[in-house]
């Protein structure tokens, strides 16, 4: 039997994907669990439909995140923090830090999608980037200071 698969299923395939599976495995679990639909002209159709929504919901946030990565584009950031004598800071500037400081600055970005391989722990000018979408992503400096 064809089925259309409405989510990815292990060993199975992909959602949106037209599989052959045995009758018996679609009517008892996949069909139950909502995980596909039988294959017919409809449910193709159906498919297509949901395929260009998908696309037009993705080029909107790739829109959205253009449209962030030019306002986030030269900004610079200046990170007051206490420091030891050989430029070591107390604590360290983590996403947390950096988003609050950038909300401070009007700019209103999720902790997630800074990319910090590691916590800032000591004086300087970095460069962090920030992941907008799988597409676009932006660069700011963050010059960390004396107090």
């Amino acid at each position: 039997m064809e089925v259309i698969l409405n989510k990815d299923v292990e060993r199975i395939g992909r959602s949106g994907q037209v599989v052959k599976v045995k009758d018996g495995f679609a009517r008892n679990f996949l069909f139950p669990n909502k995980l596909a639909v039988p294959l017919s002209s409809a449910n193709l159709k159906h498919l297509e439909e949901e395929k260009l929504r998908r696309a037009h919901e993705q080029e909107k946030l790739k829109k959205d995140a253009e449209a962030q990565r030019d306002k986030l584009t030269g900004l610079s950031l200046t990170m007051p923090v206490l420091a030891q004598e050989d430029e070591k800071i107390y604590g360290s500037i983590s996403a947390a830090d950096i988003t609050a400081a950038l909300k401070e600055d009007g700019v209103d970005i999720d902790k997630d999608l800074i990319v910090l391989d590691e916590p800032i722990k000591r004086l300087g000018i970095y460069e962090v980037p920030i992941k907008l979408h799988p597409e676009v992503s932006a660069q700011i400096k963050i010059w960390v200071v004396k107090k």
